[in-house]
């Protein structure tokens, strides 16, 4: 059984997405992991509350999840990862980890985890994936052991720079990445106008 990190970020109106495809990880028979960044269980938004989604995933993956840097270092020496999935992946991640800085959850699950050589899988999320992130994508996309989940526009007219990932690829860009594999292609149109 492939042990899966996956690594949650603040991008709060995809988080009920993210729920389902965990789920379907593990009905795939994937042992996963979950890592949150520290806004993802602290703060009530209008799509949901921080406490709730903590209870689901605790729930959903029968595990504690990982919520402190010093938690999420063991997955270089200790805690070896089949892969680490992160999404949403937002614009704060993406520039923090293009740069290498490693002062959250998430940004140390995924420093530690290349130590290791295997998979990153990035789905974005983020308001400006073809603005100021822009060169943070390039930039990941140049690294070794790192791989995009395809993406597109979720709404091109009202938020012309928002990029969001296929949530539903997320298995088969982990299923190739597996066989050190970008899946084709990244760039996808978007139906969903939300």
């Amino acid at each position: 059984m492939k042990k899966i990190g996956f690594a949650i970020t603040s991008s709060y109106c995809t988080l009920e997405k993210i729920l389902e495809q965990i789920t379907l990880l593990i009905e795939k028979g994937y042992d996963v992991i979950p890592i949150v960044s520290d806004g993802v269980i602290t703060t009530d938004t209008r799509f949901g509350k921080g406490n709730d989604y903590k209870k689901a995933l605790e729930e959903l993956t029968g595990k504690k999840i990982v919520s402190t840097i010093v938690e999420a270092e063991q997955f270089g020496p200790k805690v070896k990862l089949d892969a680490l999935v992160i999404a949403p992946a937002t614009g704060n991640f993406l520039a923090k980890f293009s740069h290498g800085i490693t002062d959250n959850t998430v940004t140390m699950a995924a420093k530690a985890t290349l130590r290791n050589k295997v998979p990153i899988i990035i789905a974005v999320s983020t308001n400006d994936g073809m603005g100021m992130n822009g060169k943070n994508i390039m930039s990941l996309f140049n690294m070794k052991h790192i791989y995009f989940v395809p993406y597109g526009q979720d709404d091109p007219v009202k938020k012309p720079n928002s990029l969001i990932a296929h949530y539903d690829m997320i298995q088969s860009t982990m299923e190739e990445a597996f066989e050190g594999r970008q899946i084709q292609p990244v760039l996808r149109g978007y139906e969903n106008n939300a």
